[in-house]
């Protein structure tokens, strides 16, 4: 049986990972803050099933991380894919985005990720190899005004998965990296914003504008993995986006994203 670590599990796309893994015959480990919605999510797959527990994990503190590994080894003998899923959200215009925000984003969003692969990539190493899929998102490499931090920290994530891709490839470990838009998902609960409109935008747009599910962005970034793909782009205007940007000269690109997004704008 394959094993599974899951940070940031235990709601929206973690926890749609986690049910997908789940059915695959996988036993997966949620890694989460929140140990009440962590263990319902562990319920719902042993329900079904399936093979899950919960272990409680801060990525932002190295001692939590390394009293998971020491649980995940007394019990697994590997690691076969580890998701770094957890993730919070920023918004604001510069102004209104302050340093210790621009802190708390990357903490979580970048460093957590550094922080668990640094503890884990050489447990894979000791046993051969394994795979490792790190949830960016679209604003990584399509960014939009009003989420510079964010933008920010997804765009390091996208660059750090790149840079692990070719550093472990000889080591049998598989790097990805999926960068899906926007789909009905609580990382809304999560966000931090000092200017007014902003929370409210980022909602309609997270629930209102999404025509793909937690469920299917899950098995996309699934199945890209097990195909040993690199990027996982899971809405279809994100890829047409994606093309656009690296086929048009910069300032045409630019141009273009200027008209369409001039009326963005967060109303209080």
């Amino acid at each position: 049986m394959k094993t599974v670590l899951i940070t940031g599990g235990a709601s929206g796309l973690g926890e749609a990972l986690a049910l997908h893994y789940a059915k695959q015959g996988c036993e997966v480990c949620i890694a989460d803050l929140n140990s009440e919605r962590g263990h319902k999510v562990v319920d719902s797959i042993t329900k079904a099933g399936g093979a899950a527990f919960f272990l409680p994990c801060d990525i932002t503190n190295e001692a939590d991380i390394e009293t998971l590994k020491q649980q995940l080894q007394s019990r697994w003998q590997k690691v076969d894919v580890l998701v770094n899923n957890a993730g919070v959200a920023t918004g604001g215009a510069l102004e209104f985005e302050d340093i210790e925000q621009w802190d708390w984003v990357l903490n979580i969003n970048v460093l957590g990720m550094v922080r668990m692969c640094r503890a884990f990539v050489p447990l894979m190493k000791q046993h051969g190899g394994g795979k490792i899929v790190n949830i960016a998102s679209q604003a990584g490499i399509t960014p939009a005004p009003l989420m510079g931090s964010y933008n920010a920290s997804k765009a390091a994530v996208v660059s750090f998965s790149e840079t692990m891709h070719l550093e472990l490839t000889h080591d049998n470990i598989h790097v990805s990296v999926a960068c899906p838009g926007f789909f009905s998902t609580n990382l809304d609960e999560s966000l931090r914003s000092k200017q007014p409109g902003v929370a409210k935008l980022v909602s309609k747009m997270l629930h209102t504008y999404s025509d793909i599910t937690a469920a299917q962005v899950a098995e996309a970034i699934y199945q890209d993995s097990e195909n040993f793909k690199f990027m996982t782009i899971t809405h279809k205007d994100g890829r047409t986006a994606f093309r656009i940007k690296r086929w048009l000269p910069a300032m045409r690109y630019l141009a273009m994203m200027k008209k369409q997004l001039k009326n963005f704008r967060p109303r209080a």
